[in-house]
């Protein structure tokens, strides 16, 4: 098989064209159709820490044909079946989407909806999963379109682009913060953004405990300084999903946006995600999400090509989603 390595702690990745299956494990086998390059797959192509095995085939995310099922599987699956799957651990602790093959467990398989392709499940990936259970998370939480606007920060990446065109999408007004705003300004109100702001109005210094209320509620994938501010600027009782830490994981707040404005820090995990939650997000992507504004915000690169890409998602160089060809 055709698969990209990690072989011991701290060396390089290299692309193997006769790698050996045999290191495969898991119940279900797959031929892998298509897989996307998400922030966390450049960080363990950079070697920052994300792989916790070696040997290890990178990769949080694939799109792939059963090709056969253990008898030691769930049985929801036969061969010919096209599924879903990003994380449950594939690209960390067990083997993941980078080649052309794959062997995983069927706790987390989703079927492949019948409105998507191949391509465009992998345009989504992790990225567009975690925007859809963040957004999910919201209206759980009772968020209506009447209740103001909705602020997305790290907007011109992969989760943030999707989560501002779903929101959008079910007729929220959007704030789109992005450090590449002047760049990436157009395309964010192509994706459905009312406004764009510079990332600096909120990522520059921690603000006070309480600030001005802005937003009625956020979908953060930046942490640290900006969703200290972010929180500090959500209305009463307004809910932030929380995904990523591209600023950092430190959280420099207080307890007074939670104790006096009810505000809401919701952790989105979509790694250790339940399946129903899984096919839950997975129906709702499918329905809702216009497949062709997905192919305006998603480029194409080969599996060759993968290693060297990760340094451009690492310098923020990269906007949108990215498929990969594991045979190119």
């Amino acid at each position: 098989m055709r698969a990209i390595v990690i072989e011991s702690e701290g060396a390089a990745p290299r692309l193997l064209e006769d790698a050996d299956e045999s290191m495969l494990t898991g119940e279900v086998g797959l031929d892998v159709l298509a897989t996307g390059v998400n922030y966390k797959d450049a960080m363990a192509l950079a070697g920052t820490g994300i792989a916790r095995a070696h040997p290890l085939i990178p990769g949080i995310d694939l799109v792939g044909r059963v090709t056969d099922a253990a008898a030691g599987s769930d049985g929801r699956f036969s061969a010919g079946d096209l599924v879903i799957l990003n994380g449950d651990g594939i690209g960390e602790a067990r083997h993941g989407g980078f080649a052309t093959r794959a062997r995983v467990r069927p706790d987390a398989l989703v079927r492949l909806p019948a409105a998507l392709s191949p391509d465009r499940a992998a345009a989504i990936g992790t990225a567009g999963f975690t925007a859809m259970l963040a957004l999910q998370r919201l209206e759980d939480a009772g968020l209506t379109p009447d209740a103001g606007d909705v602020l997305v920060t790290g907007a011109s990446g992969g989760a943030g682009s999707i989560a501002v065109a779903l929101l959008a999408g079910r007729g929220f007004r959007v704030l789109a913060s992005s450090g590449r705003g002047v760049e990436n300004g157009e395309y964010l109100r192509e994706l459905g953004a009312a406004e764009v702001l510079d990332r600096r109005e909120l990522s520059e210094q921690p603000g006070r405990p309480l600030q001005s209320q802005r937003f009625a509620a956020a979908i953060d994938g930046v942490g640290s300084t900006t969703l200290a501010n972010v929180l500090s600027q959500t209305s009463w009782g307004g809910t932030v999903a929380a995904y990523g830490l591209v600023q950092g994981p430190d959280l420099p707040t207080t307890v007074l946006p939670f104790i006096l404005r009810g505000v809401t820090l919701a952790g989105i995990n979509s790694v250790q995600c339940p399946l129903p939650l899984r096919e839950r997000a997975w129906d709702a992507l499918a329905e809702e999400l216009d497949g062709e504004l997905l192919d305006s915000m998603t480029t194409g690169i080969g599996l060759s090509e993968t290693v060297g890409f990760a340094q451009r998602v690492l310098a923020g160089e990269v906007r949108g989603r990215t498929v990969v060809d594991v045979e190119a």
